[in-house]
């Protein structure tokens, strides 16, 4: 069986990337960080946050 993802917030991808959590919500309100809403709370899975960091 596939292992699923592991989902992160805002601020957990903020805090690895060394940005800001505003910033971070900025890139999934423009669509640059793909990332989808739960209960109105975005979560970040951990394969679009490295295709992300690698630019795919």
């Amino acid at each position: 069986m596939k292992e699923l993802n592991k989902l992160l917030t805002p601020k957990e991808v903020a805090e690895l990337l060394q940005v800001s959590e505003v910033t971070v919500k900025k890139w999934l309100r423009a669509g640059r960080l793909k990332g989808f809403k739960v209960n109105r709370l975005w979560r970040v899975s951990t394969e679009d946050l490295e295709k992300f960091i690698n630019g795919s």
